[in-house]
């Protein structure tokens, strides 16, 4: 059997090769900047606002894009010092949480029961063998505008990433140039709610990363690397699903672990014949 024969695959493809390589991309300075935690809880943040946007009938997309960019654009106007803001960001998180429980409650109820616990279980782990042909294109499109932009701020935002102060000292705006990185990691976040789902993505935006910075110590090769791993995990992932039946999210994690666990034992077997 060919998978590329069937339209569902075509469209898996599509919508996967795209936002994985947004996350790979924008994953790299998530795991640079320390950010895992931002990211984590955009991606609880996308699973209320999807809610949210069902329960006053509004589009599923519009939700998650409003609040997940509204809610990183806020975080980083927090500013303070890094535990300041985990502190602060964990409480928010914690809010957000109890608040997506009760839009799923009441969304379920409104809709008897049936499709309400299927949407929850849809936004959080997304479907990405059930996309149809405007939802793989939407997706498909909003990764290719988040890897532009990214890849247009790179150079400042790597730098102001290393050393702020110097940075600052420079006369770059450091300040616009973070947020900016925010406003993309929430639009990530947001654009793989159809596809991997908001829970799924953090293992797209940070096991690469964390791969390619174990590698390879020198940033944009990193960065590109880090974005071709997501990539390679989702190709593989979708094939292995097609000929194997099992869920195509838990091959993409599964391959991206067993990769990071493999990059651990050889960097430290290195570590010790040296």
């Amino acid at each position: 059997m060919n998978p590329l024969s069937y339209d569902f695959m075509q469209y898996a493809l599509l919508a996967g090769t795209f936002t994985a390589l947004a996350a790979g991309l924008v994953g790299y300075f998530v795991v640079l900047r320390n950010e895992v935690f931002t990211s984590d809880a955009l991606g609880h943040v996308a699973f209320t606002g999807g809610l949210g946007a069902l329960l006053v009938n509004l589009q599923l997309l519009l939700g998650v894009f409003g609040s997940t960019i509204a809610v990183a654009v806020g975080m980083g106007s927090l500013g303070g010092r890094s535990r300041g803001r985990d502190v602060a960001i964990g409480t928010v998180f914690a809010w957000v949480l109890g608040l997506g429980a009760l839009f799923l409650s009441l969304y379920t109820s409104a809709k008897s029961g049936a499709s309400g616990g299927t949407a929850g279980i849809s936004i959080l782990f997304g479907s990405i063998l059930g996309l149809q042909a405007t939802q793989a294109a939407v997706t498909a499109a909003a990764g290719v505008v988040t890897s532009l932009a990214l890849l247009a701020i790179a150079r400042p935002l790597m730098f102001v990433s290393i050393d702020p102060d110097v940075a600052a000292a420079r006369g770059l705006p450091t300040t616009a140039i973070v947020l900016a990185f925010l406003v993309l990691l929430g639009a990530t976040v947001a654009e793989a709610v159809q596809a991997v789902g908001a829970l799924l993505i953090f293992g797209l935006m940070v096991t690469p990363p964390a791969i390619a910075q174990r590698v390879t110590s020198r940033p944009f090769v990193g960065m590109l690397l880090s974005g071709a791993l997501a990539v390679g995990f989702v190709w593989l992932g979708l094939a292995l699903a097609f000929y194997l039946s099992y869920p195509a999210s838990f091959f993409i994690t599964a391959l991206a672990f067993g990769t990071y666990v493999v990059t651990l034992a050889v960097g430290r077997l290195l570590r010790v014949t040296t």
